[in-house]
């Protein structure tokens, strides 16, 4: 069990992952963060912009063209997979039981998500926790027009692994000595992309309990 919960801490962690397992298994990781139901923990935001600090280092033996088009594909592959999902499962994922890996919550929220944002919602989504993971299985489910999805499906990864990922890079160029503050850099991170869903989970509980009083 010990050794399960420390592989799972290396998963989350953006710099085992990139040190450890390489430039492919940073690819994977992408990969099932953008559409495997179960990959919402991984880290996704930080890992990216890991990526490109330790591509601009040396860390990471890749060229910045090579990692930021890989990991481009990877997330539009991904997000078709949660779609495919999504548009198979719909039905069933309604009436199936919680586990560690999936709580009907993250659906809702993407709902709401989806309902607020249109089809845009696939592209913000992309900068957020858990949404970014459940949005294109949302889709899949609702069945957004399959043309429409790849159009927002393609923006999105592209502005999302460009921004992070140059944003890493270019700050890894220009600031080498950031590699050793790298711990510092993931708690900002995190807590950057993690206020606005804490915001809205806050408001749509203050929300519920105004519905149940009335």
């Amino acid at each position: 069990m010990e050794n399960f919960w420390e592989h799972l801490q290396n998963l989350t962690d953006a710099q085992s992952i990139i040190s450890k397992g390489g430039f492919y298994l940073l690819l994977i990781v992408v990969y099932a963060e953008t559409g495997l139901f179960f990959g919402f923990f991984l880290p996704g935001d930080y890992l990216l912009f890991m990526a490109g600090l330790l591509c601009a280092t040396g860390l990471l033996d890749v060229s910045v063209y090579t990692l930021v088009s890989s990991l481009i594909v990877a997330g539009i592959l991904g997000n078709y997979t949660g779609y495919w999902f999504g548009h198979r499962t719909g039905p069933l994922m309604e009436n199936r039981k919680e586990s560690l890996f999936f709580k009907k919550r993250y659906i809702v929220m993407a709902e709401e998500f989806y309902e607020k944002y249109g089809g845009m919602a696939l592209v913000l989504g992309r900068f957020f926790p858990i949404i970014r993971t459940f949005a294109p299985i949302f889709a899949g489910v609702v069945k957004v027009d399959f043309k429409k999805f790849s159009l927002y499906n393609f923006v999105g990864s592209v502005a999302w692994v460009a921004t992070l990922t140059l944003s890493g890079f270019f700050l890894g160029r220009k600031y080498p000595g950031l590699k050793d503050y790298l711990q510092y850099i993931v708690i900002a991170l995190i807590v950057v992309t993690s206020v606005p869903l804490v915001i809205a989970f806050l408001k749509r509980s203050k929300l519920s309990n105004k519905t149940d009083e009335h």
